[in-house]
C-alpha cells in the first residue's frame, strides 16, 4: 500500500498519547503519523481555561496541518473528536484527502454535543463540572465507562485521562457547508459493547450513504483492539 499521512484525534479526557499503539503499528508499516492534543488536555493540561470552545479544537488541528504542511491526510476522529474534525473540513478541505469517524460524534451546524445528550444526563454532567472544578472542567469518567476491562488497559488510561475543558461541551460547531464538506468519509462502529452516544453520529453516517465498518469491541478501539484499528485505517483510506 502506498504511504498515508494519518492525523488522529482523541476523544474527551483523553490525547495524542491514547493512539500511540495504533501509531506504532502504522509507522511500522510505513505510514506518517501523528496524533496532537488539544488544548487543555493531557501534556497540554497546564493550559486549561474557561476560555476553551470547540473553536479552539479546530483551530488546534487546522494549525497543526499548516504548520506541519500536511496535504492529502487521512483525518482520523475517535468518539469526541469527530466534532473538531468535522470542522476542520469545513475550512481546511484542501488539507484533507479522507475522513474517518471511529466511534465519533458528529454535529450539525449550530448543535452542541450537549444538545444530543439526554436532558438529565446534561445536567447531571453540569453539575458534576461545577462541584469538582466551578465549572471549569469535567472530571474523566471510568475507563469501563469506554468499554476497556482488561487490567493493563485500565491502568494504561487511568494515569493519563485528565478532566476535559468544560466549554467545548456547550459552545456550537459553525459550520458553512453540510458535514463531511463533500470529502470521501467513513464511519467505523464499535460493537461490543456499543456506545450509546455515538447511536445518533452512526445513524447520520447511514443517511450521508458513507460506508460503515464494525470493530468487535469497546468504544476505546485504539487502546484494547490497535491492530484492528489500524488495519481498518488502512484499508479505509486506499
Amino acid at each position: 500500500m502506498n504511504s498515508k499521512t494519518f492525523v488522529l484525534i482523541h476523544g474527551v479526557w483523553h490525547g495524542g498519547w491514547c493512539w500511540s499503539r495504533v501509531a506504532g503499528i502504522l509507522n511500522a508499516r510505513g505510514h506518517r503519523v501523528t496524533a496532537p492534543t488539544q488544548t487543555g488536555l493531557g501534556e497540554r493540561s497546564h493550559l486549561l481555561s474557561h476560555d476553551i470552545t470547540i473553536e479552539t479544537f479546530v483551530t488546534d488541528i487546522v494549525q497543526h496541518l499548516q504548520f506541519e504542511d500536511f496535504n492529502d491526510v487521512v483525518l482520523v476522529g475517535h468518539s469526541f473528536g469527530g466534532i473538531p474534525i468535522t470542522g476542520v473540513a469545513d475550512v481546511a478541505p484542501e488539507r484533507i484527502g479522507k475522513l474517518i469517524y471511529l466511534d465519533a460524534i458528529m454535529l450539525n451546524s449550530g448543535e452542541t454535543w450537549f444538545d444530543l445528550l439526554p436532558e438529565d444526563m446534561a445536567n447531571d454532567r453540569k453539575a458534576l463540572a461545577e462541584k469538582t472544578s466551578g465549572g471549569l472542567s469535567l472530571p474523566p469518567a471510568p475507563p469501563e465507562s469506554f468499554g476497556v476491562t482488561r487490567p493493563v488497559d485500565v491502568a494504561f488510561l487511568e494515569s493519563r485521562l485528565t478532566p476535559h475543558p468544560f466549554k467545548t461541551f456547550t459552545t456550537s460547531l459553525t459550520l458553512k457547508n453540510p458535514i463531511g464538506n463533500g470529502l470521501p468519509a467513513s464511519y467505523i462502529e464499535c460493537t461490543d459493547p456499543p456506545y450509546r452516544p455515538a447511536a445518533i453520529a452512526k445513524q447520520r453516517a447511514q443517511e450521508f450513504g458513507w460506508p460503515i465498518s464494525q470493530i468487535a469491541t469497546g468504544h476505546d478501539a485504539m487502546v484494547t483492539e490497535p491492530e484492528a484499528v489500524a488495519d481498518l485505517l488502512e484499508k479505509l483510506s486506499g
